[in-house]
């Protein structure tokens, strides 16, 4: 019987690997510029017998842009079912402590102080940091149950920085700087360039790999602090590597991506539906799976109208009613 799980564990992590891999196809190929699978196979190959305008589409604008969808997707994944774990509540989100709120923050006034691009996602990078590592000094010295105080403090942060927003957007020019506040926060990935992917990929990397490395561990705070400490675990530091990691991923992605919801709250759901609850399983799938759910965003958003449309909005459209299917449908039950 167990094999037998295993088998299919290892059938659906197949299937989708061939998903990611097919959104990545159809997304370096499609657009205004199309590019064909010759092309795109010579390019790969390093042949020069490319157009010059081909090349140029593909290294300069389709590669930076679906790399960074690929990470920022799996770095939202992997943080919201890092933190769901932790707090062991499925409806927490990556932004629970603070990070998304805090990164809009930052990036909100380095536009209003007239910062360039580079500048924005450093801001809005520190800012987001800065949020959760403020929500756990106060979780540290309170009274409370440290959990408890940790998603208090979160959400006192996140009102805090939310407001500081505001109220930049109220004093910012209505002509230039308030209407590329609002559409940074409302989430993209149209300016994406080469030494963005590159800003975002550290980061990513810093958090991921502790994550994966530690990922059977996480099974152990599931079942709560007692039994984690009786099974000889330090959940202390465990709970902090989780927040640190799980803070660097969000708020990397928010600082080059803008603010997208719903991506840390549904791929977890998705993935615990088809992979059960073990992290071992649980991590990369909320990474293969985040990658091409955004993707598939992504594309949308480039390529359904003339304009571009915010990511954010498309994932909320997608999110909120795939969300009430779950609840419905009882989603939340392990895989078979």
């Amino acid at each position: 019987m167990q094999l037998k799980k295993q088998k299919s564990y290892t059938a659906r992590f197949f299937c989708l690997g061939a998903v990611l891999l097919a959104a990545v196809l159809f997304s370096i190929v499609s657009g205004r510029f199309h590019l064909s699978l010759t092309e795109l196979a010579h390019l790969i190959a390093g042949r020069g017998d490319v157009p010059k305008g081909a090349q140029q589409v593909f290294f300069e604008i389709r590669l930076p842009r679906v790399g960074a969808a690929m990470l920022v997707g799996a770095a939202l994944s992997v943080a919201g079912i890092c933190y769901q774990g932790m707090f062991r509540n499925p409806l927490v989100s990556p932004d629970i402590l603070g990070a998304s709120t805090g990164a809009g923050f930052g990036a909100a006034l380095a536009i209003l102080l007239g910062a360039g691009y580079f500048g924005i996602s450093a801001s809005s990078f520190c800012f987001g940091l800065a949020a959760v590592f403020v929500a756990y000094l106060i979780s540290r010295v309170s009274r409370t149950n440290p959990t408890t105080a940790m998603i208090l403090a979160g959400m006192m942060i996140s009102s805090l920085f939310s407001a500081g927003t505001s109220f930049i957007k109220l004093v910012a020019d209505t002509d230039q700087k308030l209407p590329a506040i609002t559409y940074w926060l409302l989430g993209s990935l149209t300016s994406i360039k080469q030494r963005d992917l590159l800003f975002l990929s550290i980061p990513f990397a810093v958090g991921m790999l502790p994550l994966l490395l530690l990922r059977w561990r996480l099974n152990l705070l599931t079942v709560g602090e007692d039994e984690a400490r009786a099974m000889g675990v330090n959940t202390t530091l465990l709970r902090l590597i989780v927040v640190i990691c799980a803070t660097l991923l969000t708020a990397a992605s928010v600082s080059v991506s803008g603010m997208i919801g719903w991506v840390g709250l549904i791929i977890p759901h998705i993935c615990r539906m088809l992979f059960g609850y073990d992290y071992r399983r649980l991590i990369p799938a909320s990474a293969m799976l985040g990658a091409a759910f955004l993707l598939v965003v992504d594309d949308a958003a480039r390529l359904v109208t003339t304009n571009e449309i915010p990511l954010g909005i498309l994932t909320a459209f997608i999110g909120a009613p795939l969300f009430l299917y779950l609840i419905l449908s009882g989603g939340g039950r392990h895989a078979d």
